[in-house]
């Protein structure tokens, strides 16, 4: 039995984590990927639960070995999945969230075509721009060019399979989970999950 890959992907500073974080907080056997990176740490983030912190020399080798399901670079950092983790996890019948960008997303459609893809987008530019304000690490230089990338970013939506509009948290994080649940409940889901329960409730009675 396979599990199924979740892709959940957004323009920088749209709430994707949080939204992930609480989706992982209430969702049974949804596995996320730790994700490799070259960017520093920021406060309070932990070495294999955020992310695999890594320095470029280390990534660009497993780049080289095939390592990654997907990678990039942006702003000046590397980010990538690993394969083999993601591949193990399906496996054993998990399923699997991946929290990427738009361009690693793009990588994991051409090896994982069933893959199930969820775009998150802000209500506004205004609101986008509150959010990445708000983070107080960043210079009014970088929001700026932060949010002419996310703009660009944006444009990608309509390569995915779902999108949802992150205004109101508790109603976004509610569609994030109502897509989880709606694609483990489709027949081929359930018969894979549930075969011997279905052949026993079809079975003649008494057999």
């Amino acid at each position: 039995m396979s599990g199924l890959l979740f892709v959940v992907a957004a323009a920088s500073g749209t709430g994707k984590t949080s939204l992930v974080k609480a989706l992982l907080d209430r969702s049974s056997n949804l596995h996320v990927s730790v994700s490799h990176t070259t960017r520093p740490k920021r406060n309070g983030e932990l070495d294999g639960i955020h992310y695999h912190f890594t320095d470029k020399e280390s990534f660009t080798s497993q780049i080289e070995q095939g390592g990654f399901i997907e990678y990039a670079e942006v702003f000046g950092n590397y980010y990538g999945t690993s394969q083999r983790t993601v591949e193990e996890q399906l496996k054993q019948g998990h399923d699997v969230l991946l929290e990427i960008d738009w361009q690693g997303a793009a990588q994991v459609r051409r090896l994982f075509p069933k893959s199930i893809q969820i775009f998150i987008l802000p209500p506004s530019q205004f609101d986008l721009r509150q959010r990445l304000s708000n983070r107080g690490t960043d210079s009014v230089e970088v929001i700026e060019h932060r949010l002419s990338c996310a703009v660009s970013d944006m444009q990608q939506y309509v390569n995915f399979d779902y999108i949802i509009i992150n205004d109101f948290f508790d109603r976004a994080l509610h569609e994030l989970e109502s897509v989880i649940i709606a694609n483990r409940l489709t027949l081929a889901q359930q018969a894979n999950r549930h075969g011997d329960l279905i052949q026993n409730l079809l079975s003649p009675k008494g057999k």
